[in-house]
């Protein structure tokens, strides 16, 4: 899937220096980056709005007690 971006004047040279030096194209790096990152960023917006549905009583919580017992390791 095609996607397009625009980036500051700076970042696109540093973008195309490292291309250069390297002998890799842009859209390598781009997607190293994007592949690399996606993990922090849903891991920081997908746990905030978790957060927010537990805060609000809509998410289930379980204590450690009752996973256990659920789980049966405390046999």
């Amino acid at each position: 899937m095609a996607t397009s971006i625009r980036l500051d004047e700076k970042t696109e040279r540093r973008l195309d220096r490292l291309a250069a030096r390297t002998g890799r194209t842009k859209a390598y790096y781009l997607r190293e980056l994007i592949t690399g990152g996606l993990d922090e960023l849903e891991e920081a917006y997908l746990a905030a709005a978790t957060l927010e549905r537990v805060r609000s009583g809509r998410e289930k919580i379980y204590t450690a007690e009752q996973v256990r017992a659920e789980l049966g390791v405390d046999d």
